[in-house]
């Protein structure tokens, strides 16, 4: 089969991480008959330096006929005095609503062989975690309406939660997709003793489960205690949906206690089986070009494509494996480094995941 990918670097690490993940992709490639054919395409700070846009209309076009795409990252020091409907994170915002991408799901795992590098206990980490949370993505309160004004002198400020029964049934559909090839067990987080929002997102996620997923399991989890439990014993979590900015909250928590961010990779998905594969970190400016930056990441996010948008679950497979392998012979990148590994940079790493496949 052949694969044609768009490939957006941006800025900072990003050009080095994506090159890490496309050289990833071509030996799978040659291992399975594959053949994938990138195409660059400009994004973020870059982009607005060559075309004076965060997302030019060309690159949305091309995602658009790409059978998917992955993503470096965008952003860095030198636009961020920029206006926020001019900054690079406004691309990353628009390709995901050009493309329909209503589902970003975030694996938060911890590998067992860098358990030492979570911030928990060892005795809670030590066989290693995984809570993949499924997080509305285009809805909720960074969407709805929003103003200023003044009230009895005083300014204030009002931003709108606001989600539909079809929004909150999408998300389900997909988190319940994902519990039904795992432990068949589902984790809603809400606000339902508060919020009128929540207590419609609990409703519909339950009455769409029981209807379409009769043998998932769903438990409620309201998000303050969420936030504790996840940090008192993760492992207790498989697959996790919330809105939008639960969600965006609970995965950073999440990424930290596995230790590393740069271990980490994201997926957002829509109607379609084209989607937006990412690593969770940012640009790193600081280190961008010195080959220190960890790939991984990013080569993760290239074999949930696999998995996902292709259907290719051996492919996918056999990159997880070359990866445990590396980490298993105690190559590190400086993020992950710790006593006793011998420390590569981001080229060297790519190679060895590559030579393990």
């Amino acid at each position: 089969m052949n694969y044609k990918i768009a490939v957006l670097a941006g800025d900072g690490i990003g050009p080095e991480i994506c090159a890490g993940a496309t050289k990833v992709l071509e030996k799978i490639g040659i291992k399975f008959g594959h053949s994938f054919e990138f195409e660059h395409l400009p994004i973020g700070g870059v982009a607005i330096d060559n075309y004076g846009t965060p997302l030019p209309d060309f690159t949305v076009e091309k995602c658009l006929k790409a059978d998917s795409v992955l993503l470096g990252a965008v952003g860095g020091y030198k636009w961020d005095k920029l206006p926020g409907d001019k900054r690079p994170e406004k691309g990353l915002l628009g390709i995901r609503k050009a493309m329909g991408l209503y589902s970003n799901i975030r694996p938060a795992k911890l590998w067992k062989q860098l358990a030492d590098a979570s911030p928990l206990k060892h005795e809670l980490v030590k066989d290693g975690i995984e809570i993949i949370i499924v997080r509305e993505l285009i809805g909720g309160i960074y969407f709805g309406e929003r103003g200023r004004g003044k009230e009895n002198g005083a300014e204030f400020a009002w931003d709108t939660e606001k989600y539909s029964v079809p929004e909150i049934e999408r998300i389900t559909r997909i988190a319940c997709e994902l519990a039904l090839k795992r432990s068949k067990k589902l984790v809603s987080v809400d606000k339902a003793n508060v919020l009128e929002s929540s207590r419609l997102w609990r409703k519909t996620v339950h009455e769409y489960a029981a209807k379409h997923y009769p043998e998932v399991e769903v438990t409620d989890v309201l998000v303050d205690n969420m936030a504790m439990q996840i940090v008192k014993n993760p492992a207790q979590f498989d697959v996790v949906v919330t809105s939008n900015i639960f969600g965006d909250i609970l995965s950073d928590e999440a990424a930290q206690v596995t230790g590393s961010i740069g271990m980490l990779a994201s997926s957002s998905l829509g109607d379609t089986t084209c989607g937006l594969y990412e690593p969770i970190h940012g640009s790193a400016p600081d280190i961008a070009g010195q080959d220190i930056a960890n790939p991984i990441a990013t080569i993760l996010a290239a074999a949930m494509m696999l998995r996902d948008s292709f259907g290719l679950t051996a492919e996918y497979d056999a990159v997880i494996n070359a990866i445990e392998r590396t980490l298993e012979q105690g190559w590190r990148t400086a993020d992950i480094y710790s006593e006793g590994c011998k420390k590569v940079g981001c080229k060297q790493m790519a190679k060895l995941v590559c030579d393990n496949i």
